[in-house]
Order: C-alpha cells, then structure tokens, then sequence
C-alpha cells in the first residue's frame, strides 16, 4: 500500500492506534498465572470498542484474535490454556482490520523475575528494530533495513531467523514488497514516500537459523529450543524518520 490521500492516512492512523492499544492492555495483564487464551480475549474487547477484528482470522482462517507465542516459539503461536509462568518470554503480535485498514505490530515482555539472557534478547530484537526503522526512508534501498537489523543483532550475539521476515501491509495483511531481516543485494529498488511496511525482526538466543512449524499448523518455532524475541512496527516511509504508525 501507498498512502496517497487523507483518508488513507487517516485509516491507517486508526488501525495503527487500535493495534497500540491493543499491545498496551496485553503487555499491562503479562503476569504469572494468566493464560494466553486470556489475553487473546481482552485483545477481542479492545478490537470491539474500535469495531476491528482480526485480520489473521478474516484472511486466514486462524483461530485466534492475536498471535501469542511463548519462550522457544517465534511466531504466529495459538494462545492456549497453559497458565503463564515467572521467566516465559511472550511475543504477543496484534493484526487487526479497522475500517478496511490493516496494521501490524508485536512486542516481546518477559514474565517477572527475567533472566539476564531474555532481557538481553528482547532489548537486542528492539534495538535492531530501532535500526531498521532508521534506514527505512525514501530514496534509500530496501535492502540498507535488512542490513541494518542484522549489523545489529549481529553485534549483539543473537541469531536472525532469515526465514521469517518484515513485509507490506495496509489492506491485507501481506502485501508486496517483502521486507527481509538480512541484507540481500538484489534488493537495491529505492523506498519511496508513502509506502506502508511493516518491520520485524525475529532473533533468538539459539544458534540455529531455522524454524519448525508445530503440530497445530500455525505456530513456527525454533529447531533448537532457543527462546525467541520478535517486534515489529507498521511504518509509513516519508523523507525523513518514517512515520510509525502503531507507535
């Protein structure tokens, strides 16, 4: 998507709220005791008083409000009944459709007391998220994000999840141009103004680069029982710092 009227920008400004909200009232119940299927529900609240729902269950069938993935899985996690415990790393990932707007955003929280590793690598995944978003301008090459976020989890000791990466979004929740974590020359074509992505850098603690898809079909985990850390933005690329949209 490229935002070229206001009234695109004003839907993505909405969607980019509902999702900031959303990740506001999940991260403030991370504690131990409450379940994933729990925060999945108060995710459902906050999506009815914008009338939003989940882009992932409307594109994709999937039986979830918002993705919630726990310690060694990455991404696209079922919420399930298994209480949280003290030391769970928690990626918690919220799509939803607003108006026929899409944004996208995750967070990563660790469950009190958190281990020196786990702060680490959620502090790592924002960092290199913070890099990323820097390069994303208009004129620059898609490919300096991707360099960016792996200059920096790099630095860091942590390893990226290339399998996994950032993409377009706006009126679906996939769209073109694929947005890599990792630099790949091939992708020199210049960012331009208004674009909408969405960018995620997905790292764990492990030392393998791949992922596995778990038996329910839908949650993608490590190989190596590393604990994974995944954050993501929805940006709208301008001249300067892009605007993001689900801050």
């Amino acid at each position: 998507m490229t935002i070229t009227t206001q009234h695109e920008l004003d839907g993505m400004t909405l969607a980019g709220k509902v999702v900031a909200r959303t990740l506001d009232a999940l991260r403030a119940a991370v504690e131990p005791g409450v379940t994933p299927a729990e925060l999945d529900a108060l995710a459902g609240q906050v999506f009815a008083q914008f009338g939003a729902f989940s882009a992932p269950r409307a594109e994709y069938g999937a039986p979830v409000n918002v993705f919630i993935s726990v310690n060694d899985d990455i991404v696209h996690g079922l919420p399930t009944h298994r209480p949280l415990q003290a030391g769970d790393v928690v990626c918690i990932d919220v799509t939803p459709n607003v108006g026929g707007f899409v944004a996208d955003a995750a967070i990563t929280v660790a469950v009190p007391p958190v281990s020196p590793t786990a702060a680490r690598l959620i502090e790592a995944a924002e960092a290199a998220l913070a890099r990323g978003l820097n390069a994303a301008r208009a004129g620059q090459p898609l490919n300096g994000i991707g360099r960016a976020i792996q200059t920096e989890v790099q630095r860091r000791g942590f390893t990226l999840l290339p399998e996994l990466q950032g993409h377009g979004v706006g009126r679906a929740i996939h769209e073109k141009p694929d947005v890599p974590n990792y630099y790949r020359p091939t992708l020199r074509k210049p960012l331009h103004e208004g674009l909408v992505i969405a960018v995620e850098p997905m790292i764990s603690t492990g030392k393998s680069p791949r992922v596995r898809t778990r038996r329910d079909g839908w949650t993608l985990a490590t190989t190596d029982g590393g604990l994974a850390a995944h954050v993501e933005h929805t940006i709208m690329i301008t001249k300067g710092k892009p605007v993001i949209l689900t801050a």
